[in-house]
């Protein structure tokens, strides 16, 4: 009896394990598909259990887990099931729902908010209150139209959809979710693979100052797909930034704009020439990358003051003393440094006078109505003038008219980029314009 208990049930809740659970999901489809009645899954997750167990030690956690098990019990109906799937994972299983489908999730999602609610109270473990709350999942099922294994991936699918809608959420799993994780994961597949074949390529795109003179160029990424056709950054760089293929990819990004920046150096015409490279945060908090980037630069041979490194806003919202660091270590070899789309993030002016910057880029966000907003007008105008108080030159982004360009001059700006001055191109197309321009 004893071994049987030890098979069946996890030994620190006594709930059933994630073996008596499928044995029951698999009587309860068999029950479903002869009575037409409807059955879910709930798929819960503890938000943020690796933290309590770091900070409390596992013995706390264990003891919050006994809790949880607890209240899950009594938040279900008679006859439903609770398990324990591992970790800080459980599973509910509810059966002899409604027929119609509408009024089985709504009988589910009673259940699921009950249970968020249950969770969400304070737990005593020894002498502390502790606070936690869950992420849930739920996929619907009749009979046996769906295959076990699949329902299990959807429920856990829509739970990783709930810690995605900010935690302490249901929400239900549905085929356009399964659609765009498909995509996701063949976008994925395509990206390594496009790494390896060297598919991607740079396009430039120029960079004037107020008499329409060319400085330099910002170097963009594209990525030449064999069936997809040109892939834009917007559809790929998040990706990239979640798989952390971002660090090779921006590896190369740097390394092939900087040998380009090297072919510009050997000619008298173009030798003057800048070249700006974004740089992911991912990529920047990377503890190697200061000498990543200085070994480029050696590599390539290229005067380092041609270099301009656009980092974001969002880079300053973690470990803002690493990121100081890193740029000051770069900035004593005379690498430049520009913060990108200003006025869209969250920096604090306070740590932005701290940072070795060289300029401030006015996002194209505010460009783009700067004739007929007077906000954006302001926002554009107050840009200008923090610059020069910090010392720091100014560039515009999305300049697409003469009349945005003469209104930007007004305010005080004189570096501009975008259509108005050139679309982003390859190098073979920009060349030209390049040398001559």
């Amino acid at each position: 009896m004893r071994s049987n208990k030890l098979a069946f049930y996890d030994t620190l809740t006594g709930l059933p394990n994630r073996r008596l659970l499928t044995d029951r999901l698999n009587q309860a489809m068999m029950v479903g598909a002869r009575s037409r009645r409807g059955g879910a899954l709930l798929f819960i997750d503890l938000d943020n259990f690796k933290t309590i167990n770091d900070t409390l030690g596992h013995d706390k956690g264990d003891q919050l887990l006994k809790q949880v098990a607890e209240r899950l019990v009594g938040s279900v109906r008679e006859g439903d099931s609770v398990a324990r799937f591992g970790g800080d994972e459980f599973v509910v299983l509810l059966e002899n729902l409604s027929e119609k489908p509408e009024t089985a999730a709504a009988q589910t999602r009673t259940v699921a908010e009950k249970i968020l609610v249950m969770l969400n109270r304070n737990y005593q473990i020894e002498n502390c209150r502790h606070y936690s709350s869950s992420s849930i999942g739920a996929a619907m099922f009749s009979g046996h139209d769906v295959a076990m294994e699949e329902l299990l991936k959807q429920a856990d699918l829509a739970m990783y959809q709930a810690k995605a809608a900010g935690r302490n959420v249901v929400r239900f799993f549905d085929s356009a979710m399964q659609t765009a994780v498909n995509t996701r994961a063949a976008l994925e597949a395509d990206l390594r693979q496009g790494l390896q074949r060297s598919e991607f390529c740079l396009y430039y795109q120029p960079r004037v100052d107020c008499a329409g003179h060319l400085t330099g160029v910002e170097a963009l990424v594209r990525w030449r797909h064999p069936v997809r056709g040109l892939v834009l950054p917007d559809t790929f760089i998040p990706l990239a930034e979640d798989t952390r293929l971002i660090l090779p990819l921006g590896h190369w990004v740097l390394e092939t704009a900087c040998a380009q920046l090297a072919v510009w150096a050997k000619r008298p015409e173009s030798a003057g020439l800048t070249m700006a490279v974004n740089v992911s945060a991912r990529q920047f908090r990377h503890p190697d990358f200061v000498d990543q980037v200085l070994a480029i630069v050696d590599r390539t041979a290229i005067d380092p003051s041609r270099l301009k490194l656009e980092i974001t806003e969002s880079l300053l919202l973690d470990d803002v003393e690493d990121v100081i660091a890193k740029m000051t270590a770069l900035k004593a070899h005379g690498i430049g440094f520009s913060l990108d789309d200003f006025g869209t993030g969250y920096s604090s002016l306070a740590y932005l006078k701290r940072l070795p910057l060289d300029q401030l880029k006015i996002d194209r966000s505010f460009v783009r109505d700067v004739l007929t907003d007077q906000n954006d007008a302001a926002i554009a105008r107050a840009i200008v003038t923090l610059a020069r108080s910090l010392d720091l030159s100014v560039i515009a982004e999305g300049v697409e008219t003469e009349a945005q360009r003469d209104l930007l001059y007004e305010s005080g700006c004189a570096a501009y980029q975008w259509y108005l001055f050139g679309k982003p191109a390859p190098i073979e197309a920009i060349e030209p314009f390049l040398v001559h321009g």
